[in-house]
This record gives C-alpha cells, sequence and structure tokens, in this order.
C-alpha cells in the first residue's frame, strides 16, 4: 500500500474511534440530562411492565389524574424487568412519557458506555499504531542497488 492510502486508512480509523467514543459520552450526557429532568418535577407512580428486554421495556402506570400513561419509548434503564411485575416508576411531571425506573439513574449508562469507549480504543490503537508504523516504513529511501 502507498503512503497516501495507509494515511488515509489510519485517519479513517481514528475518526471512527472518537466518534463512537463521542458517541457513548452523549449517551450518559442525555441520560444525565433525563435525569434532571425528571428530579426538576418528579411524580411517582406504580408501573406493570408490559414487555421486557435489556434495551427497552414497556409499561403502563396511572398519574394521579387518573390518566393512564403507556410511553412509547418505554421506560428508561430496563434492565432486570420482567412481564407482569410491577414496579415503582419516577417520572416528570411535565413530561409523562419521560419515565425511569424508581433508584435507577444515568450512573448505570457509565459501565456500558465506558466499556464501549475502552474496547472501541483497544482495537483502534493498535491499527493505528501499526499503519503508522507501516507508513513510516514507506518513506524509508529505498537502497541504491545499482552500483
Amino acid at each position: 500500500m502507498t503512503e497516501a492510502v495507509l494515511r488515509r486508512l489510519r485517519i479513517g480509523i481514528l475518526v471512527v474511534a472518537i466518534g463512537i467514543s463521542v458517541l457513548a459520552v452523549v449517551l450518559v450526557l442525555g441520560a444525565w440530562r433525563n435525569d434532571r429532568t425528571i428530579e426538576a418535577d418528579r411524580g411517582t407512580a406504580t408501573a406493570e411492565v408490559l414487555s421486557a428486554g435489556s434495551l427497552r421495556s414497556a409499561i403502563s402506570f396511572v398519574t394521579p389524574d387518573g390518566a393512564n400513561r403507556n410511553p412509547p419509548l418505554g421506560v428508561l434503564y430496563p434492565t432486570n424487568l420482567t412481564v407482569g411485575q410491577r414496579i415503582e416508576v419516577e417520572y416528570a411531571k411535565s413530561d409523562p412519557d419521560l419515565v425511569r425506573v424508581a433508584g435507577r439513574n444515568a450512573s448505570v449508562a457509565l459501565i456500558p458506555a465506558g466499556s464501549v469507549i475502552v474496547v472501541t480504543w483497544l482495537l483502534a490503537g493498535p491499527m493505528i499504531w501499526y499503519l503508522r508504523k507501516r507508513e513510516s516504513a514507506t518513506r524509508l529511501p529505498k537502497p541504491d542497488t545499482s552500483s
């Protein structure tokens, strides 16, 4: 491969690794922002788990005004929930579709996001180092064998 191709490949890997890292940080910041919104105007309720998954769980709960709520995006921090389970939830009174499992917060997103960042750089780092080494090797002058 030519020096230019190696350089483009190295920069591409670097851009992708930085992008993944930024997205992981934005995920944690978004979770933190949601928590602040809930804390600022918190309501509590008992909810029933309608469907359970590791990334999304659907719930149904009733607010004090008697409205039945089924948040379209599910509940925040849904791990370890089972269908039919009754759980305590906290929601933003100003936006009852913003709901989290009571007692959970953005700190549960730190380990997964941190793991994604670490794995990304464990993969990208050696590739970038190897490509940089190959790139500098292509810059070395070729020995003169004409004499």
